[in-house]
C-alpha cells in the first residue's frame, strides 16, 4: 500500500525527513525532465526534417542521378528531390558515397533520411530499407561492343570472358541467381567505379561485358556509339527512394503523398521526358546533310553570324558552325531540357546575355555570340589560339568550371593545361569517379566537349573553304569531313 505524504508535512519534520525532500524533488524533477525529453524525441522524423531545415539524402554522383552541369546541379533525382524538399519547406542536403554499396547500408544506419540513387527494389533489399512508390523502371542488360565480340544469346556465353559490374548492385543480385543455372558463370565485382565507366572499358575493349541499366544505356549511347545490347537479364524492374525501416512512417507517407501529386499533376512525366525522352543514338557529321543545309538555310543567317562576329572578334564561320551544331541552323529548335533557338541557350544564358526571345534567329545569334566571348574572356590570357578558343567552346557546352577541372586534372598529370590537346584528353576522366572526386565541381559527362568542340572544327573546316571557294588556289571540292570514331577524339 503506497502511503500518501503531503509535501508541507515533510518540510516541518527532522534533518532526515529533510533530506527525504531533498530526495523527493530531484525525483520528481528527474521525473519531469524524462517526460519533457521523451515528449521531444517523440517528434516525428518529419517534424525533425522540418525543425532543422535539413533533407539529408544519400545519391549517385552520374548522369541519371545527380551532377553539376552547366547552369549547376541537375540530374532526374535531384530535380525530383529539389521539388520534395521545396513542398517539405527545407533545404536539400546531398550525400555521395565513394561506393554503391555503401548506399543502403547508410539509409538503414540512419545516415541519411533517404536514399535516391536510381535504386531498384528487391526481394533483398526490403530486408533492409522501407520502399517509396515507383517513379520509373529500369531493365538490366547485357552490353559489349560491335566488332570486338560475337553477340551473346545468354549469359552462359560469357562464360570465360572478362564481365565486369558494380558490387552490391541488383545486377550482382541476378548473375548470383543464375549461377545456379550456369555454374561456370564468373564475373568481377567492381566497388571503386560506376556503370558508365565499365561502359567505356567495354567500348575500348578493356573488358567483354558489363550489365547496365536500360536508363544509363539510354545516356551513355549517344557517345559510344558502338556499344550493343546482347540481351535484357531482366524484365522492367521498379525504382523507387529507400527509407530507414522504422516504424515511424511520417517522410514515406510524405514522399507518397508527393509522388502521387506530381504523377497527377504531370511533373513526373515531364520530368522523365526532360531527362530520358528523345535520347537518341550519337550520329556522325552527315556530310550530305551540311552541305546542303550550307546552299538552303546558312544564306538566311549569313548575315547576321558576320555582324555577330564583327561585334566580338570571332571568325563568322566559327559562330555558323557552333550555330549548326547546336540546331543544324534551325531557328525553332527545342531540346527536353528546355534549350532552344538556332544557339539552344538556357533561360538562364538569354537572360545573362539580354536576349529576350530565343526563337528570334538575330537576337539567338547574338546572344551565342556574346555568351561564347564571355566564356573566352574568362580563360588565361596566357593561353594561345586556338587552343583558347577551343576550350572557349568547350566551356559553352560543359561549364566554365568542368573546364577548369579538367584543365587541373592535366597539371597533375603532367601535361599542359593550356593545350586543348591535352585537356581534351583529361576531360573524359570527369565521367570517371576516381578522378571527379577530386575535383570542385564532380561528375561531367566529360566525353560530350570533346566531341562538342571536334564537329564544329569539322564544320568550321568546311564553312572555310565554301566562303573561300572563289579565290585561286581553292581545291576544286570540299575537305572530306573526318568520321572519327568517339573513342579516337
Amino acid at each position: 500500500m503506497i502511503k500518501h505524504i503531503p509535501i508541507l508535512n515533510l518540510l516541518h519534520s527532522g534533518r532526515p525527513m529533510r533530506r527525504r525532500v531533498i530526495t523527493l524533488f530531484v525525483i520528481v524533477g528527474s521525473v519531469v525532465i524524462v517526460a519533457l525529453f521523451t515528449r521531444l524525441s517523440t517528434s516525428s522524423l518529419l517534424e525533425q526534417i522540418q525543425k532543422t531545415g535539413q533533407l539529408v539524402v544519400v545519391t549517385r554522383n552520374s548522369a541519371t542521378t545527380y551532377y553539376q552541369g552547366p547552369d549547376g546541379a541537375t540530374g532526374f533525382e535531384y530535380d525530383m528531390l529539389s521539388l520534395f524538399a521545396k513542398q517539405l519547406g527545407v533545404n536539400l542536403e546531398l550525400r555521395t558515397p565513394d561506393n554503391f554499396a555503401n548506399v543502403l547500408p547508410m539509409i538503414a544506419g540512419g545516415s541519411a533520411d533517404l536514399g535516391a540513387a536510381g535504386i531498384t527494389i528487391t526481394e533483398k533489399r526490403k530486408q533492409m530499407v522501407h520502399f517509396g512508390p515507383s517513379y520509373i523502371t529500369n531493365t538490366q542488360q547485357l552490353i559489349f561492343r560491335s566488332g570486338a565480340n560475337k553477340r551473346p544469346h545468354n549469359i552462359g556465353d560469357t562464360v570465360g570472358k572478362k564481365l565486369h559490374i558494380i558490387g552490391g548492385t541488383s545486377h550482382e543480385e541476378s548473375l548470383q541467381q543464375l549461377k545456379q543455372t550456369y555454374t561456370d558463370l564468373a564475373w568481377q565485382a567492381i566497388n571503386d567505379s560506376d556503370t558508365e565507366e565499365l561502359m567505356r572499358q567495354v567500348d575500348k575493349e578493356q573488358i567483354d561485358f558489363t550489365i547496365a541499366d536500360s536508363n544509363d544505356v539510354k545516356v551513355n549511347r549517344r557517345f559510344m556509339p558502338e556499344l550493343r545490347v546482347a540481351f535484357d537479364l531482366t524484365d522492367p524492374e521498379q525504382v523507387a527512394w529507400a527509407f530507414k525501416k522504422s516504424d515511424d512512417t511520417s517522410l514515406l507517407d510524405a514522399a507518397t503523398a508527393f509522388f502521387t501529386e506530381i504523377e497527377k499533376n504531370g511533373q513526373l512525366i515531364q520530368l522523365i521526358e526532360r531527362h530520358f525522352g528523345h535520347i537518341k543514338r550519337f550520329d556522325y557529321v552527315d556530310k550530305r546533310t551540311f552541305l546542303r543545309h550550307i546552299e538552303n538555310r546558312l544564306p538566311l543567317y549569313e548575315l547576321s553570324f558576320k555582324q555577330a562576329a564583327q561585334a566580338t572578334g570571332f571568325d563568322w564561320r566559327l559562330l555558323a558552325a557552333v550555330g549548326y551544331q547546336e540546331s543544324h541552323w534551325d531557328p525553332n529548335a527545342t531540346s527536353p531540357t528546355g534549350v532552344r533557338g538556332l544557339m539552344m541557350l538556357t533561360q538562364a544564358t538569354a537572360a545573362s546575355v539580354k536576349v529576350k526571345d530565343r526563337l528570334d534567329p538575330r537576337q539567338a545569334i547574338f546572344g551565342g555570340a556574346k555568351y561564347l566571348k564571355q566564356q573566352k574572356n574568362r580563360i588565361a590570357e596566357r593561353i594561345q589560339d586556338p587552343d583558347r578558343t577551343w576550350m572557349a567552346l568547350a566551356s559553352y557546352n560543359v561549364g566554365f568550371g568542368h573546364l577548369e577541372d579538367a584543365r587541373i586534372l592535366a597539371q597533375k598529370q603532367g601535361k599542359n593545361p593550356d593545350t586543348w590537346v591535352d585537356v581534351k584528353s583529361t576531360l573524359p576522366l570527369l565521367t570517371k569517379k576516381k578522378y571527379h572526386s577530386q575535383t570542385k565541381y564532380g561528375y561531367a559527362r566529360g566525353y560530350e566537349p570533346v566531341h562538342y568542340v571536334s564537329n564544329i572544327r569539322d564544320y568550321y573546316q568546311v564553312l572555310v573553304w565554301y566562303s573561300e571557294r572563289d579565290q585561286e588556289k581553292t581545291p576544286d571540292s570540299p575537305p572530306e569531313i573526318e568520321l572519327r570514331e568517339p573513342s579516337a577524339l
